[in-house]
């Protein structure tokens, strides 16, 4: 059976295009107002770097990691659960559900708009909605989006990297960058 969600790319797109690929799309299954019974866990994995495994082997076929990437969500008490209208399962997430891989933007400084093409062929536009954070870890600042349903995705090293030198050219206090209205500060 294809697949009904293909994944959108941003890689050639202009910002406009992307957030019209973004509307055409329409949303994720409505993981939110689905309730049942929490079956137990799930022997399912998200590393740091973003790959799926089930029972300790990698899941390679990427139209299964994002059918499973469309009903995970995050409960209020930081677990990550794939639902259904009929079963939760707790799976292990090491650090952010999803990985933010492609950037494309538009204008600049107050007027810019920031679009994230996602690893789980979701894409994005950084702003109120979908607001940018960085948080302090052990292994340096992770910079994140906000997704969905309590979901982020952590930027790439390179998509960061990118970001804080428009950043610090722009010469923000603290250093940060505009997207969609919104001011985000890219430090912890």
């Amino acid at each position: 059976m294809p697949e009904q969600r293909q994944p959108i790319e941003a890689a050639g797109k202009s910002l406009g295009d992307l957030a019209a690929a973004i509307e055409a799309r329409g949303g994720p299954p409505p993981v939110d107002r689905w309730n049942p019974a929490l079956c137990g866990h799930y022997d399912m994995r998200i590393a740091g770097d973003g790959r799926w495994f089930y029972r300790g082997s990698p899941i390679d076929r990427p139209a299964m990691v994002r059918l499973f990437a469309s009903v995970l969500r995050r409960e209020p008490d930081g677990s990550h659960v794939l639902v259904t209208p009929v079963e939760k399962l707790i799976i292990e997430v090491e650090r952010t559900a999803f990985r933010a891989t492609e950037l494309t933007m538009a204008g600049g400084k107050e007027d810019r708009r920031i679009g994230l093409t996602l690893d789980s062929g979701d894409a994005l536009i950084v702003g109120r909605q979908h607001p940018l954070t960085v948080v302090d870890m052990e292994h340096g600042p992770s910079p994140r989006v906000a997704v969905r349903f309590g979901l982020e995705a952590e930027l790439d090293r390179p998509l960061y990297y990118e970001l804080a030198e428009i950043a610090l050219a722009e010469g923000h206090d603290p250093p940060g960058i505009w997207s969609d209205s919104a001011f985000f500060p890219l430090v912890p």
